[in-house]
């Protein structure tokens, strides 16, 4: 029953495939947590508790379209790291809660398991259908969530080796995200204390070097996270500024869960942070 309902969400094409039965043999126990909960509010409105299966559904479908994706992002350089691991498994534990963490982490070891039996060309073809599915049935504002914690997560251990590079890029550019906003979300991280305790877990966005970042890097990460060059005019920053914020506004994805959404108000509030350090170097 409970893979029925999940079924009702955007991924409803898992339902078949190694993606289904994955999704059936591991996740059920994750959904069914959800829809025991739903059932504590029987006394809802029947358009009510209808309104919140659905929103279950579309969350479920993006924990498990993460999964996916990030196996295909984590395995990338061809090799799988601890560190990439314990902090997958902290990641999902605090936007998920503990039962999602231990689900996932069996997902995901299952898909590193697909990825070596069905070998990198036939998984890619896997990954590449993933994508097709996931643009067909969100709203971009949801893929730019999707791809944020996927680069999260290729940053973790402080470098991108160009594999995993590579991998974003062609993740990003199958789910029809444009390149100026998958560099705005890549230059992002600049100072990761905005991710609160993603802070301690590494590197400085694309700045991979042991020194100090300057006052320059900072502002040069700044236009990049607006997606404009520093030659832009004052009224193209404003501009660039408004059109960011409208596209990662928290709202967006607020039907995907209160974590969900306090991960976007973080994005939200780099994009307002990029903007303060060049509105106050231009004097604006």
């Amino acid at each position: 029953m409970a893979i029925v309902k999940w079924i009702g969400g955007f991924l409803g094409y898992m339902a078949g495939g190694f993606l289904g039965a994955l999704a059936g043999v591991f996740i059920g126990s994750v959904i069914d947590s959800f829809i025991d909960e739903s059932d504590d509010d029987s006394d809802n409105a029947y358009s009510g508790g209808n309104e919140r299966q659905q929103q279950q559904g579309q969350r479920n479908s993006f924990f498990f379209s993460l999964l996916v994706l990030a196996s295909y992002i984590i395995k990338a350089d061809g090799k799988v790291m601890h560190s990439e691991m314990e902090f997958t498994r902290r990641f999902l534990r605090e936007n998920f809660g503990d039962a999602a963490m231990a689900q996932g982490d069996q997902i995901l070891k299952g898909l590193f398991e697909e990825q070596k039996r069905q070998g990198a060309t036939a998984f890619r073809n896997t990954i590449t259908q993933c994508c097709f599915e996931v643009r067909m049935n969100t709203t971009y504002e949801t893929r730019l969530q999707l791809m944020d914690f996927l680069i999260i997560i290729a940053k973790c251990d402080g470098r991108v080796p160009q594999e995993e590079l590579n991998a974003l890029m062609y993740v990003a550019a199958t789910l029809g995200i444009d390149s100026t906003d998958f560099e705005s979300m890549y230059n992002m991280g600049f100072n990761y204390s905005n991710y609160g305790n993603y802070g301690n877990q590494g590197g400085q966005g694309s700045q991979h070097t042991a020194t100090p970042p300057t006052y320059h890097d900072e502002l040069e990460a700044a236009y990049k996270v607006l997606g404009i060059s520093s030659s832009a005019t004052d009224q193209e920053v404003k501009s660039a500024y408004r059109k960011m914020a409208l596209k990662h506004h928290p709202d967006k994805v607020a039907t995907l869960g209160e974590d969900v959404r306090r991960a976007a108000e973080a994005k939200f509030q780099e994009i307002n942070n990029a903007k303060e350090i060049i509105y106050k170097a231009r004097g604006l």
